[in-house]
C-alpha cells in the first residue's frame, strides 16, 4: 500500500497502535478508563478532553499506546443547566421522537411534520400557561375580580392601575419566559469560542418560528380579552395579523421538507426570520394598544377568552398525537428487516410522554399558583381545560402503574424460561455446590432480557393516550368534571376533587424529584451515574423538531473525535477505537466522518454496545442496519463487538452467535463481527482462587482476557497494513 508523502511539518509515524477508549453515559474518570493512578491531558479542554498515562510513553498492555476521551461533562456542564432539565424535558422528548420515526417510506416525512407541529404546540402551551399565571391569575383576578391573599393583592402598586396597563406590564413575564427558553436552548462554547460546536441552520429556522408563534399566541390572548369588551379597528387588525403569523409558522412546518431542503434553505431562513420580526413588531403594537385603551373591559371572573384558548391548545396537541399514531401505525415500522417498536410506535410513544408531561406541568403551574395566591376563591377554580388535564394526568398515572406492573409479571415467566435455556447451554453440567450460582446467573439474564419487552411496554403506554384524548374531548364541551361524573357515574364531587388533588400532588412530587436529581447529580457520584444516563441519552440526538431542547453534545464530541483520530493516524501506524456502551455510538458516527486515507488505519472494538439492541431498533431514522453496515465497510470490517447475555443494555450488532445458533454466512463479513462472552466464565472458583468469577453484566472490562485478546487481534490487523 502506498503511503501519503509527508508534508511540511509531518512527523514520521511511530510503529505502535493507539488504543483510544471512549466511555459510556454518566461519565467516567480518566484514571478509571485507563486503569492508571495518574494521567495527563493531551488535547481538548475540561469538558471534553483526551488523556494518557502520566508517564511519557503512555504505553499500555499488548504493545499499544493507551488514550482515553472523556466527554461526560459535555451534556450538562453546570448544575444550572442540569436543573433546566425540568423545563426542557418535554422539549427534549419531542425532539427525540423525530429520530424514532420509521424510514424507507414516503409517509416518514409526514411523521417529521407531525412531530414538529407537536413541538410547536408544546411551545404554545408553555406560553399559554405562563400567560395564565401572569395575565389571568395576577393581572385580572388578584388585582381586580377576586383579590388574592396579602401581599399579592397589591403587587407593588399595580392594583391602582387601569386593567389594560396591568395586563401590558405583566405580559412582560411571558415575554421574559420566552427569552429564558431561548437562552436555555442555546449552547455557548465559552470564552475559547470552540469551533467544534456545530450550529445547525435548521435550529436557527426552528428557533425563529417558535419565538414568532409564542409571541403571536400571547398577542392573541391579550387582543381576545380586549375585543370581548368591544372591538376596535386597531385591535381587530392586530388580532388578524397575529393569527396570520401563527398560521405562517404552522405552514412553514406543515410542508414536508420545506425547512430542510437545500433548494429552499435560503428562502426558508429569510421567511422564518421575517415572521419572527413581524411577530415582535406586532407584540410591541399590542402592548401599546392594550395599555393605552381606557375603555371598560368585560366584567368576568377570569380573563375573557383565556379558557377557550387554553382548551384549543390542549385539544390540538391530542389531535396531533392521534394523527401521529395513525400515520406510524399505517406504516408497520419495519426497518431493514428488523422490527422497531410494534407498529412503528416509537415516535408516538415519545410524543405521548412529551404531551402528557407538558399538559400536566402547564395545568399544575396554573393550579398550584392559584391555590398559593388564593386567586381562585369563589369562582369554581382554575380554567376548565386545566382541571380536566390534571384529572387526566391522575388517571393516566394510575392506569400506567397498573399496566406496567401487570406487564412485568406477565413477562417474568417467559424471561425466566429464555434465561434458563441460555444457562443450560452454557453450563450443561452443574456441580451441586454451583446450583446457587447458576440460579443467580439465570436471574440476572432474565432481568437483562426485560429490554426486549420495552417495545410492548411502550406501546401499552401509548395506548393510554386514549385517556388524555377522552378527557380533552369531554373538557372541550365546557362541562364541569364534578357535575359530569355525578350525572354519568353517580360519583360524589369529592371523588373528582380527590383526583384533581392527587394529580396536583403527583406532579409536585415529580417536580421535586427532577429538581433533587439535578442537584444531587453533581454532589453524589452514584446518583449521577443513574440519573445522568437519561440526560446523556436524551441530549445526544440532533435537534430536528424543537429548537429549545438541550443542544446535542454530539455536535462537538463527534467532530472532535474525528479530528483527533485523523491526527493520531498521522503519527502512529494505526488507531484502535474502543467504545463502551454509548461511546460505541459516538465512535460509529466519528468513523462516518473520517476521510478514506484515515479510515485505512482505523479498527473498531465495541463492547456493551446498544447500537443494534436499542438504537437501530428504537431510532431507525438515525442509526439503522444500513448505517451500521456502512460503518463496517468504511473500516474494511476491522470490527469486533463483544457482548454478554447478562448485559441489560448492550448486545450483538449483526448476529448473536449463541450455542446452537446456525453458523454465519461466510460470504457476509458482518457475520464475523460479534463475539459472545459467556458470563460468568465459570460457576466455580478457578484453581487457586477463593471466589467464583463475578458477573460482569454491562461492566466495561477493558482488563478482561477476552477484551485484551480482541485488542491484540485488531492491532495485528492494523500493523499488517503498515
Amino acid at each position: 500500500m502506498s503511503q501519503r508523502r509527508p508534508q511540511h511539518g509531518d512527523q514520521p509515524r511511530a510503529p505502535d497502535v493507539v488504543e483510544l477508549r471512549v466511555h459510556g453515559v454518566s461519565g467516567a474518570d480518566p484514571t478509571v478508563i485507563l486503569d492508571q493512578a495518574q494521567v495527563r491531558q493531551v488535547a481538548g479542554d475540561g469538558s471534553g478532553g483526551f488523556h494518557r498515562a502520566a508517564r511519557s510513553d503512555g504505553g499500555g498492555p499488548d504493545g499499544v499506546t493507551l488514550e482515553a476521551y472523556r466527554w461526560g461533562d459535555l451534556p450538562s456542564g453546570t448544575v444550572g443547566r442540569t436543573l433546566a432539565m425540568v423545563f426542557l424535558l418535554p422539549f427534549m422528548l419531542s425532539n427525540v421522537a423525530v429520530w424514532m420515526r420509521p424510514t424507507g417510506h414516503r409517509r416518514a416525512g409526514w411523521v417529521t411534520v407531525l412531530c414538529r407541529l407537536l413541538a410547536l404546540n408544546l411551545t404554545v402551551l408553555y406560553v399559554v400557561s405562563i400567560a395564565g399565571v401572569a395575565l389571568d391569575l395576577l393581572a385580572w383576578r388578584c388585582l381586580g375580580a377576586v383579590p388574592c391573599r396579602a401581599p399579592f393583592d397589591t403587587m407593588a402598586g399595580l392594583d391602582g392601575r387601569h386593567v389594560g396597563q396591568r395586563l401590558a406590564l405583566l405580559a412582560l413575564l411571558p415575554i421574559a419566559a420566552i427569552g429564558v427558553l431561548r437562552l436555555l436552548g442555546t449552547r455557548r462554547s465559552g470564552p475559547a469560542d470552540n469551533p467544534l460546536w456545530a450550529v445547525e441552520p435548521l435550529v436557527h429556522r426552528l428557533r425563529a418560528i417558535h419565538v414568532a408563534a409564542a409571541l403571536a399566541v400571547l398577542n392573541v390572548v391579550l387582543l381576545t380579552a380586549r375585543r370581548a369588551g368591544g372591538a376596535t379597528f386597531g385591535s381587530t387588525l392586530l388580532l388578524a395579523l397575529s393569527a396570520a403569523v401563527l398560521l405562517a409558522c404552522v405552514g412553514l412546518l406543515a410542508v414536508p421538507g420545506m425547512i430542510d431542503r437545500a433548494a429552499t434553505e435560503r428562502t426558508a431562513t429569510w421567511t422564518a426570520r421575517t415572521v419572527g420580526v413581524v411577530a415582535a413588531g406586532l407584540s410591541v403594537a399590542t402592548l401599546v394598544i392594550v395599555a393605552g385603551d381606557r375603555r371598560a373591559w368585560l366584567p368576568a371572573a377570569g380573563l375573557p377568552g383565556y379558557g377557550g384558548i387554553a382548551g384549543v391548545a390542549l385539544f390540538g396537541q391530542m389531535v396531533l398525537l392521534v394523527l401521529l399514531s395513525g400515520v406510524v401505525l399505517w406504516h408497520h415500522g419495519r426497518v431493514g428487516g428488523r422490527s422497531a417498536l410494534p407498529g412503528g410506535l416509537g415516535a408516538a410513544v415519545l410524543a405521548a410522554f412529551a404531551v402528557g408531561l407538558t399538559g400536566a406541568l402547564s395545568a399544575g403551574l396554573v393550579y398550584q399558583t392559584g391555590e398559593l395566591l388564593g386567586g381562585y376563591r369563589g369562582d369554581g377554580g382554575p380554567p376548565l381545560p386545566y382541571r380536566w388535564t390534571l384529572l387526566a394526568f391522575f388517571l393516566h398515572v394510575v392506569a400506567a402503574v397498573l399496566l406496567c406492573g401487570a406487564m412485568s409479571v406477565v413477562s417474568l415467566r417467559r424471561r425466566r424460561r429464555a434465561a434458563a435455556a441460555i444457562t443450560a447451554r452454557d453450563f450443561p453440567v452443574v456441580p451441586p455446590e454451583a446450583v446457587g450460582r447458576l440460579r443467580l446467573t439465570t436471574k440476572t439474564i432474565a432481568q437483562a432480557r426485560f429490554t426486549e419487552w420495552l417495545g410492548l411496554l411502550a406501546a401499552t403506554y401509548a395506548a393510554l393516550a386514549v385517556v388524555g384524548l377522552a378527557t380533552s374531548l369531554v373538557g372541550s364541551t365546557g362541562r364541569d368534571p364534578e357535575e359530569l361524573t355525578r350525572q354519568l357515574f353517580g360519583l360524589p364531587a369529592g371523588a373528582v376533587q380527590m383526583g384533581l388533588s392527587g394529580g396536583s400532588y403527583l406532579l409536585a412530587a415529580l417536580l421535586v424529584t427532577l429538581l433533587a436529581g439535578g442537584v444531587f447529580a453533581y454532589r453524589t457520584a452514584w446518583f449521577r451515574r443513574h440519573v445522568g444516563i437519561l440526560w446523556d441519552l436524551g441530549t445526544f440526538w440532533p435537534r430536528a423538531a424543537h429548537p429549545f431542547a438541550p443542544p446535542s453534545y454530539a455536535d462537538r464530541a463527534v467532530p472532535e473525535l474525528a479530528d483527533r483520530i485523523s491526527q493520531l493516524t498521522e503519527r502512529h501506524v494505526g488507531v484502535l477505537l474502543c467504545g463502551h456502551s454509548h461511546g460505541s455510538a459516538l465512535l460509529a458516527l466519528a468513523v462516518l466522518r473520517l476521510p478514506p486515507r484515515v479510515r485505512q488505519r482505523v479498527a473498531l472494538l465495541t463492547y456493551g454496545s446498544p447500537l443494534d439492541r436499542l438504537y437501530a431498533r428504537l431510532f431507525p431514522a438515525y442509526l439503522n442496519e444500513e448505517v451500521l453496515r456502512e460503518v463496517g465497510e468504511r473500516v474494511q470490517w476491522r470490527w469486533l463487538n463483544l457482548w454478554r447475555d447478562t448485559d441489560p443494555v448492550g448486545g450483538w450488532v449483526f448476529a448473536a452467535h449463541r450455542p446452537g445458533d446456525p453458523p454465519p454466512d461466510p460470504a457476509d463479513p458482518a457475520g464475523q463481527v460479534d463475539r459472545r462472552l459467556r458470563d460468568p466464565p465459570d460457576l466455580l472458583p478457578a484453581p487457586g482462587e477463593r471466589s467464583a468469577p463475578p458477573l460482569r453484566g454491562h461492566h466495561p472490562g477493558e482488563c478482561d482476557s477476552e477484551f485484551r485478546a480482541a485488542v491484540r487481534e485488531l492491532a495485528e490487523r492494523l500493523r499488517g497494513r503498515s
